[in-house]
């Protein structure tokens, strides 16, 4: 699954092209735009997802704890982060454009320096994915609000579709293609530098687009902004969820005696519902002034989930369904808060931004963290239980959020 942004005394995307007034690209170059748009951020969670199906097996080849295999999932999310500060920079500098093509041409070096055999070119590789696809996240939803204001509903949720989409397929894809080439799972990992080269295939003709930035605007810091912290904390919480959950959930469904194809199919079902929840919900949510009563049930769905999945041993597919519901809707309205909330398109890459930077820092001590508590306690209920406690921060600032208001330009 998830923006551009500043931090205090830095950051700002302007995405205006060189004009006073914006001018959206023609219907035909939009289309183009649009699917370009959606093909990279397909490429912008399989090198994470990816990892999940094949950690038990990673973990029998190098002798990692849970712990330490955590770090593979926890790394890329940590970097998701602290890139985020360097982002508008690179924007401002190349253009959008050509930091979109520059970050994807990292994710394909990172994803090739997995096929290394060495472990410090595996923690490498994860960790360059994570600068990579942290740069595309900042960037992403600024070109949207620049080019796309007029249908932000539908453009936000086609583009955290193909987030999803690009999760579900590695989440169904990676077991069958790690037994088509003999159980090596760095050739698996590998493979998924394919949907990269046709991402920037595809983005080549973006890079005729030439918009540059204009000077840094002077924005109101939105670090002692009430709203900016909520959408903050809301991006954080949800991100921690769906990385943990999914980093972990095919190993809680094998120790509980599914097969790995079996726990591989579940995890691509349930990114398939979040792939649909996040086209869905931001269209719906965007007819609304606020969108108070639909963030608070997708937290709500997602909480029965987690109860189903650790209270009984029966209709575990249903119960998986509904954790993953959760996280497919949030990180769709996540995006949508901040474009609705904000009042440029610079100001939506200092949102972005901010939320991304605090948001992922915190998101990447999720799989870390419960690795950990699984090795100490030996329960994953008790871990996926712990972990379903993040539903509430998520949902106390979705007050705020969710709130119709604009922050000041």
């Amino acid at each position: 699954m998830t923006g551009p942004l500043t931090n205090p005394g830095s950051t700002a995307v302007a995405v205006g092209p060189p004009s006073t007034s914006p001018r959206r690209p023609g219907r035909t170059a939009a289309i183009f735009a649009g699917l370009a748009i959606m093909v990279v951020a397909a490429n912008l969670r399989p090198a994470v997802v990816a990892v999940a199906p094949l950690v038990d097996d990673i973990k029998a080849s190098e002798g990692f704890s849970s712990a330490t295999a955590g770090l593979l999932t926890t790394l890329p999310v940590l970097f998701f982060g602290l890139v985020s500060p360097i982002a508008p920079r690179l924007v401002r500098r190349f253009g959008i454009e050509r930091t979109v093509f520059g970050a994807m041409l990292l994710l394909l070096s990172a994803i090739l320096l997995r096929l290394v055999p060495s472990v410090p070119a595996l923690f490498a590789g994860s960790a360059v994915a994570g600068v990579a696809i942290g740069i595309c996240n900042v960037v992403l939803p600024a070109l949207i609000k620049r080019d796309f204001a007029h249908r932000s509903g539908l453009m936000t949720g086609l583009y955290s579709m193909t987030l999803s989409g690009g999760a579900a397929l590695a989440a169904g894809l990676t077991v069958p293609i790690y037994t088509a080439v003999d159980d090596q799972w760095r050739i698996a990992l590998a493979s998924w530098s394919l949907l990269t080269v046709i991402g920037l295939v595809l983005w080549i003709p973006q890079l005729s687009r030439k918009h540059r930035m204009g000077a840094r605007p002077a924005l109101t810091s939105l670090w002692r902004n009430k709203i900016a912290w909520a959408i903050t904390i809301y991006m954080g919480a949800q991100s921690l969820i769906f990385y943990t959950f999914t980093a972990w959930l095919p190993e809680y469904l094998i120790d509980g005696g599914m097969a790995k194809s079996a726990a591989g199919g579940l995890l691509a079902l349930a990114q398939t519902v979040a792939l649909l929840m996040s086209l869905l919900v931001p269209i719906i949510a965007g007819h609304f002034r606020g969108q108070r009563v639909i963030t608070l049930l997708a937290c709500v769905v997602s909480a029965v989930g987690f109860a189903g999945l650790i209270g009984t041993d029966h209709w575990t597919a249903f119960w998986v369904i509904c954790v993953a519901a959760g996280p497919g809707a949030s990180i769709s309205l996540a995006l949508l808060f901040m474009v609705l909330r904000s009042s440029s398109p610079a100001q939506t890459g200092q949102i972005s931004g901010m939320a991304q930077a605090v948001g992922y820092c915190l998101a990447a001590a999720g799989p870390l963290a419960i690795g950990a508590l699984h090795d100490i306690s030996g329960s994953w209920p008790l871990a996926m239980g712990v972990l379903s406690l993040a539903l509430i921060p998520q949902a106390l600032s979705a007050l705020l959020a969710a709130k119709d208001v604009k922050m000041p330009a």
